[in-house]
């Protein structure tokens, strides 16, 4: 897919939540399943382009979120497509564990007693299931770029690195009000929940080293890779970046 295209699918307005889709002349990628119930509006953003479920040939979920793989079931029977996940993440996929989170601020604290983030979802197992740092290679799909293990937000992360040098790399990074999206979506933020903010931050900055250029991602965006190195600089003068906890790779 040398000339394929990213679009942004928005699940929910204003880029408050978002999947993608990679495409072009050999079908699509598709990167996140958004929450359940809303395959209609992934159905809608391929007619706009005029594809199909059908020409859906993957789906990668970056993290076990409700609004990152919500929908994955019901789009797996949709597609027919196979679905990569990391293992680090699969008893949630399971539905095996009830997930935990790490709020980053109050906007964290406050959208957790709302509940929305324990939202339940259909089980799924994937098919391709990535194990520790194993990378899985897209050409075989018909596109220029790796899945990635990168942790951080959840210990399952994975992120979509393209020859285009395009880094869909899901909730690593927000930008926007509150959960992200909505307005200045062009200033970058730390998402409302982290696992490990070291490593997020060790990950964006290999990324941005390895010479990312546009970093697309689940809440907000997209940004480039100024945005992105401004939002590690903000990180380490608040002590954020802890350089040394993890190496670049």
């Amino acid at each position: 897919m040398r000339n394929a295209v990213i679009s942004r699918i928005p699940i929910l307005p204003g880029g408050l939540v978002n999947a993608h889709l990679i495409h072009g002349s050999q079908g699509a990628i598709l990167v996140d399943a958004g929450l359940p119930g809303t395959e209609r509006r992934i159905d809608s953003a391929l007619r706009r382009l005029g594809l199909s479920f059908r020409d859906i040939k993957l789906i990668v979920i970056t993290h076990a979120h409700v609004d990152h793989a919500g929908g994955t079931a019901k789009l797996r029977d949709l597609t027919g497509a196979p679905v990569a996940a990391h293992v680090a993440d699969l008893p949630y996929y399971r539905r095996e564990k009830a997930m935990t989170f790490c709020p980053t601020g109050w906007f964290g604290r406050l959208f957790l007693r709302s509940g929305l983030m324990y939202e339940p979802y259909a089980a799924f197992e994937p098919d391709i299931l990535l194990q520790a740092d194993e990378a899985l290679d897209l050409h075989r799909f018909g596109v220029d770029g790796v899945v990635r293990h990168t942790g951080g937000h959840t210990a399952g992360s994975l992120a979509v690195e393209l020859g285009s040098r395009d880094m869909l790399v899901g909730d690593l990074i927000s930008s926007g009000l509150l959960l992200g999206g909505i307005a200045l979506t062009d200033r970058p933020k730390r998402p409302p929940f982290e696992d490990d903010p070291a490593v997020v931050s060790a990950v964006l900055q290999r990324m941005v080293l390895a010479g990312g250029q546009r970093f697309h991602m689940g809440h907000g965006g997209p940004l480039d890779a100024g945005d992105v190195e401004r939002h590690l600089r903000k990180l380490s003068r608040r002590g954020a970046l802890q350089e040394s906890a993890l190496p670049l790779r």
